[in-house]
Parts: C-alpha cells; sequence; structure tokens
C-alpha cells in the first residue's frame, strides 16, 4: 500500500531530522577531540539517513547499507539528479566506516575523520536543498 503525500513527507522530514542531529554529533565529536572512528561513523549516518530520506521520496525501501548507496546510485546518481561526487562522497565515508567499525586496525586519522565531516556537511545540505525543491513543485 502507497503511502499518503502527508505521510511520505513525514517520513522523509523524520529521516532529515536524524540527518542533521547524527551531523551535529559528528561536529560535537571533532571539536571535543574524540576518536576519528566515532566521527567518521555519525558522519556516515548522517549521509545514511539522507540518503533513506531519498529513498522514500521515490517510493524505495532497503533495510541495508549496501542497498540504499546501491539505488542512490542507480536512481540519483545514473539520472543526473547529483553529480558523481556524491557517490564518491557516500561511498568513502561507507568504507571508511566499515574499517572503523569492523577492522582490527584501522588508519583512520583526524584529518581523514574531517575530510569525511565536510563531505558529510555537503552532502546533507544538497539532499535537503534537492528534497526542498521536489516538495515545492
Amino acid at each position: 500500500m502507497k503511502k499518503g503525500r502527508a505521510d511520505k513527507q513525514a517520513l522523509i522530514q523524520y529521516r532529515l531530522d536524524q540527518a542533521r542531529e547524527v551531523l551535529k554529533d559528528a561536529h560535537a565529536l571533532y571539536d571535543l577531540e574524540r576518536t576519528p572512528i566515532s566521527i567518521v561513523n555519525r558522519a556516515y549516518y548522517s549521509m545514511f539517513y539522507a540518503v533513506l530520506a531519498l529513498m522514500i521520496s521515490i517510493d524505495k525501501d532497503t533495510a541495508k547499507h549496501q542497498g540504499a548507496l546501491a539505488y542512490f546510485d542507480e536512481y540519483f546518481v545514473k539520472q543526473k539528479v547529483f553529480p558523481k561526487e556524491m557517490s564518491r562522497l557516500i561511498h568513502d565515508a561507507f568504507e571508511s566506516r566499515q574499517e572503523g567499525d569492523y577492522r582490527e586496525s584501522s588508519r583512520i586519522d583526524r584529518e581523514t575523520a574531517g575530510e569525511i565531516l565536510q563531505s558529510a556537511d555537503v552532502f546533507l545540505e544538497m539532499v535537503e536543498k534537492k528534497l526542498s525543491e521536489s516538495s515545492s513543485s
């Protein structure tokens, strides 16, 4: 059953709110000089929640990170809604998050965490702009 427009907008807004909150957490962790792994984790999740918002906008759903990234690439990058650079940003963040969370020896340093944090800022801003344009048309 398809969701009504109001329900869909509420769910998109919920995902964007999640994205903003975890991005704030990532910035706080960075400012407090906490572990780069934690900063990358929160920055990546901001991007992931933004992708989930995009997926809701096109009536797609997945519980898996790889599936969400594949949908993003297929429906938003290949269709030229977003530049290829956006795909690189989220895939780099995903790989770094995987490294930090699951590998016994991580090479993520503060500089890398800062770069991913900046990428998350850009990514979320672009997604919010696109969704804002879509909802007003």
